[in-house]
């Protein structure tokens, strides 16, 4: 036998009391759970790209002719005018000689790009790092160059140069392919993104 009167039941009906269900209630952003239901902006986390080992291969086969040749005559020079013992000093070169081998890599491994919807990414630098934002409504000029040096290795270098010279900027050691492909992107967004100031 039930006791309570229709009015008691019916308690969700009163205003400024809460009510027990809330299936029937459209949950809000604030309600669901972080990621829930929501696209990620696609242009959060941009896609970097490494610099090609040709570079490395370059950089290093110079380290070698040119510091070995220091090598070689600080070793052969006091060696031959002053006698044996000066030519230790032939360690200092090869000691630099070793040191810059390891870390034109490690400066090597610290270079990469990447595109986002309304700027360039360039990031660089072992000791001190330097990450350098080109937005592409400032570009004034992309321009691919290729020294003899890095025409031998199939290499190519993409500069930058924009309305402030503090942000220009240089992407070496590409591919020509991609260099190309790049200068050709980015001639095209800076355009469109000078057309709409």
């Amino acid at each position: 036998m039930e006791t309570g009167s229709p009015h008691d039941a019916g308690t969700a009906d009163v205003p400024g009391t809460p009510t027990p269900a809330t299936a029937d209630v459209p949950a809000t952003d604030a309600d669901a759970e972080p990621g829930a239901g929501t696209k990620p902006d696609a242009g959060t986390e941009p896609v970097w790209h490494a610099l090609p080992p040709g570079l490395l291969t370059m950089r290093r086969l110079l380290l070698v002719v040119w510091l070995g040749l220091l090598t070689l005559a600080t070793a052969l020079v006091p060696g031959l005018l002053a006698g044996p013992a000066w030519g230790a000093f032939a360690v200092l070169p090869l000691a630099l000689l070793l040191w810059g081998w390891v870390m034109l890599e490690r400066n090597w491994r610290s270079w990469r790009y990447a595109e986002r919807a309304d700027d360039l990414l360039i990031s660089r630098g072992v000791l001190w790092h330097e990450e350098t934002v080109v937005p592409y409504g400032r570009m004034q000029l992309v321009e691919v160059t290729s020294g003899p040096v890095e025409r031998h290795f199939g290499l190519a270098s993409v500069q930058l140069h924009t309305a402030a010279a503090a942000t220009d900027a240089t992407i070496p050691g590409l591919d020509p392919d991609e260099a190309e492909r790049l200068r050709d992107r980015l001639t095209e967004l800076g355009e469109a993104r000078s057309a709409g100031l």
